[in-house]
């Protein structure tokens, strides 16, 4: 009688947690953070192209944060003006056979704060058109047809006055970027401030994974927002991962440079790289996607947990060569999450304030973040010795 209330009890046991594990699967992804480094507030970048100066203010945020120098929100607005006045020179220099577009790249953040300082959000927060949060269509608008008479006009002599006329449109949405200023309680010119925040910008690494370029060398990216050349180290594909693993592990953040047009990268907060030809799918999911399009399937395929590719150097490496990489959006790891199966995702700070199912963080799949990143943003001090002794970084 004990022996068999005993059996029952068990099963009836075991029939609960299988119940829950099924319950779990359905419902979706669910989330256990294994470490997340600190980070400032999301901020919303909205209808502007600016994720560049959001993605790596942030961070040089999060590395302030992590030197226990204070919690800082600086001006996105006073990187974005600086960077497109030179851009605008860069262009008509050129004659306007370069790209004049407002995109940016971490190195674009990089240089400004390096030659030009930056300023608090409270001294420049960038929005002079009434509007609460940024929109830049007609400043993208006026500012490109002002850029293209110059490069592109008939004149056969520039006056001097011309980068003047630029420099007003800017001011005029954005606000002029100022000499001087007044922080708690203390003066500063934007290069003081930036030398008060006691980071060494030399010490700030960019590394990709490609093999059109030697690994352990250095090489500008071949896209169209790097216009100033930077350059990033080239390290091969499980390196380049370890450094993003290594350097959350030990507190440091992470500026990430990512293709988002694929259909994996969802408004609601997931970024995976769904295998839909798995044998490992379950019959009744493979049902429901009979007649789709394969974008369609990969669509369907990121309401919960699935299989995902395998990610290679090869295939990374095709998907840049054939554009269906592009340098899409710049954003911020700062942690990684386990899902109820056990898979590590990578936890990402957006800029599009408080959207998609986390509330402006995003989880990405170790499978993405390695096929689909075009750079990262790192101290030195986050890379593993052994690889950083490879790159001659000391």
């Amino acid at each position: 009688m004990k022996k068999g209330f005993v059996l029952s009890a068990v099963l009836m046991l075991s029939l609960s947690i299988f119940a829950q594990k099924e319950a779990t699967k359905n419902e979706g992804f669910v989330f256990t953070t294994v470490k997340a480094n600190p980070i400032t507030s999301i901020k919303n970048q909205s209808h502007s192209s600016t994720c560049w100066a959001f993605s790596s203010l942030g961070f040089f945020e999060s590395e302030l944060l992590r030197l226990n120098k204070g919690t800082y929100d600086l001006s996105e607005m006073y990187v974005v003006h600086k960077t497109m006045e030179d851009r605008a020179i860069n262009y008509v220099r050129l004659h306007g056979s370069s790209s004049f577009a407002p995109g940016g790249s971490f190195y674009d953040v990089v240089y400004c704060l390096k030659n030009y300082g930056i300023v608090p959000q409270t001294v420049m927060p960038g929005i002079m058109y009434g509007d609460s949060l940024h929109n830049h269509s007609e400043l993208d608008a006026v500012a490109g047809a002002y850029v293209d008479a110059i490069a592109k006009g008939k004149q056969t002599k520039l006056s001097p006055v011309w980068l003047n006329g630029l420099s007003q449109i800017y001011d005029n949405y954005l606000g002029k970027c100022p000499t001087t200023f007044t922080y708690n309680g203390k003066t500063y010119t934007p290069k003081t401030f930036e030398e008060s925040l006691g980071l060494n910008l030399d010490d700030y690494i960019s590394l990709t994974s490609f093999t059109h370029h030697p690994f352990y060398s250095k090489f500008a990216l071949e896209i169209e927002d790097n216009w100033r050349n930077g350059q990033s180290y080239n390290l091969p594909l499980d390196e380049f991962m370890k450094v993003i693993d290594n350097a959350v592990g030990k507190g440091y953040c992470v500026a990430w440079g990512s293709d988002v047009s694929e259909p994996g990268f969802t408004r609601d907060g997931i970024a995976v790289v769904p295998d839909v030809n798995s044998k490992n799918i379950d019959g009744t999911d493979m049902a429901r996607w009979t007649g789709m399009k394969t974008a369609d399937k990969r669509r369907a395929m990121t309401d919960k947990p699935y299989p995902e590719e395998t990610i290679t150097q090869e295939k990374r490496q095709e998907g840049f060569d054939d554009w269906e990489t592009t340098d899409d959006h710049g954003m911020l790891i700062y942690g990684i999450a386990k899902d109820q199966d056990g898979k590590e995702y990578y936890m990402v700070k957006n800029s599009w304030g408080d959207s998609g199912k986390y509330h402006g963080t995003w989880y990405a799949s170790k499978a993405f973040v390695s096929y689909k990143t075009i750079n990262i943003l790192v101290h030195k001090d986050a890379i593993p010795k052994d690889i950083a002794k490879k790159l001659g970084i000391k």
